[in-house]
């Protein structure tokens, strides 16, 4: 099965990648990998599940939020290698989480982008994987991730 087929399969359409909020481009190729710059859970140009873990936000809204922004690095992804069969190995994630002081749920949250990736590459998606809370994010997301691929 393709991984366009796949996409498919779970109902998931690949978004138009973001314009970049700043001096960057969302994904660059580097020899046999893409590194992705951090996606964040936008849909349709509106950002999902805004605020801060352990407080305006829950643990099941994060998990989400992560997951589009994997969907969201896809899609960064695609736009650079063209067809995301070309991906051998998902290599890295890293997920940032606005965390209120005590919140220690990071990984459960970043499972969301992990599960994702699990979902459509099968064993090419198992990777290594940070989880850091952090004080505050841009735009004043909850969730925002990086992707490392090989291709």
């Amino acid at each position: 099965m393709t991984v366009a087929e796949k996409l498919t399969e779970l109902g998931i359409q690949l978004p138009e990648v973001p314009a970049p909020a700043g001096a960057y481009v969302p994904a660059v190729v580097d020899g046999d990998h893409v590194y992705t710059s951090g996606q964040l859970p936008f849909v349709d140009g509106e950002l999902v599940n805004p605020g801060v873990l352990g407080d305006s936000v829950t643990v099941e809204a994060g998990y989400d939020a992560a997951r589009l922004c994997a969907i969201n690095s896809l899609a960064a992804i695609q736009s650079v290698v063209g067809d995301l069969d070309r991906v051998k190995q998902v290599v890295k994630v890293v997920g940032f989480v606005a965390s209120a002081p005590g919140f220690d749920q990071q990984p459960r949250v970043i499972n969301g982008a992990s599960e994702l990736l699990g979902e459509v590459f099968g064993e090419r998606g198992q990777h290594a994987r940070s989880a850091v809370g952090v004080s505050a994010l841009p735009l004043g997301t909850s969730v925002e991730v990086e992707v490392t691929v090989r291709i």
